[in-house]
């Protein structure tokens, strides 16, 4: 028997009228957060893996948290290696309201819905996630139509990704665990503004740059982020050579400053215990073979 002609589930204006009262209740019930499209930089296509990412948009949009009782996974566990939070949530977006605040604004074609690899930032509790997976068809077609988004998500962990959003607590992340050289300047130093890029010649003709994380007066000291040079191979600062901003500064002219001395600081590593393993390691392996883990007569 076929199914009755006198009642349809896809009425348009009831379609409407459900969707504005799921809107309504999520900007009721919902949190406002930091929606950031991950830009891959370079990326790896024998793997399909992103090798280094920016994120340099941001957008406000309210989204309501599912985990009533607290994040889900697996917590905080604590390990004889430290602590890891292994913290989950399920964000439930409307989608027409994603689709105006943010697909609206995307000039990429596949850009059509929340992608896996971009960001969330929670206000709330400070703190960053990674969409891991976008479930699209929950509720399952209720009036025929698929009103929201869920988006799970994992604790995002930092992995030298570029933050330039403008707002503070998110670019405070690369600030604070990207890889960062010190240099410490002469005492005629113009100042150097967080964000802008300087460079420094090396010996050979690399140019070597950086981004300006932070600049202390008092003690002359550069801090500089996402460091690499124009030939694609490593390379780092040396004292007794001039950096130099890629940016006007003052009086119309680029700020030119003596690097005196050079060091380095990498915080995601404060509490690896490499020099205890070595230590420990001495005492039953022979560094002064060729090769200490295999057969010592082989080379």
């Amino acid at each position: 028997m076929a199914r009755n002609i006198y009642f349809s589930q896809a009425v348009k204006t009831e379609q409407d009228l459900y969707e504005d009262i799921i809107i309504e209740s999520l900007k009721i019930y919902g949190q406002d957060v930091y929606y950031l499209p991950r830009e891959i930089v370079n990326e790896d296509n024998i793997l399909g893996d992103a090798n280094s990412s920016r994120f340099s948009s941001k957008y406000k949009l309210e989204m309501y948290i599912e985990n009533t009782e607290g994040f889900d996974g697996e917590g905080d566990l604590f390990t004889k290696f430290g602590v890891e939070i292994r913290d989950q949530a399920t964000f439930v977006v409307s989608r027409r309201r994603w689709n105006n605040t943010i697909g609206a604004f995307q000039s990429d074609t596949d850009f059509v819905r929340p992608r896996e690899g971009d960001l969330i930032y929670l206000p709330l509790t400070n703190k960053m996630f990674q969409i891991m997976h976008v479930e699209h068809e929950q509720p399952f077609y209720q009036l025929s139509n698929l009103p929201t988004y869920k988006l799970r998500c994992e604790l995002f962990e930092y992995s030298s990704e570029d933050f330039d959003t403008s707002i503070d607590p998110i670019d405070n992340i690369e600030r604070s665990y990207a890889y960062q050289y010190l240099l410490t300047l002469d005492s005629g130093s113009y100042g150097y503004p967080t964000g802008i890029t300087v460079n420094q010649i090396l010996s050979s003709g690399v140019t070597i740059s950086g981004e300006v994380a932070a600049y202390r007066d008092s003690s002359n000291t550069l801090t500089l982020i996402h460091v690499g040079a124009d030939d694609g191979n490593y390379h780092e600062f040396v004292d007794g050579r001039k950096i130099e901003s890629l940016n006007v500064v003052k009086d119309g002219y680029k700020s030119k400053s003596l690097v005196t001395a050079v060091g380095e600081d990498n915080k995601l590593s404060e509490n690896e215990q490499n020099s205890d393993f070595e230590l420990e390691a001495d005492g039953f392996l022979d560094f002064t073979e060729t090769n200490p883990f295999g057969d010592p007569n082989e080379v």
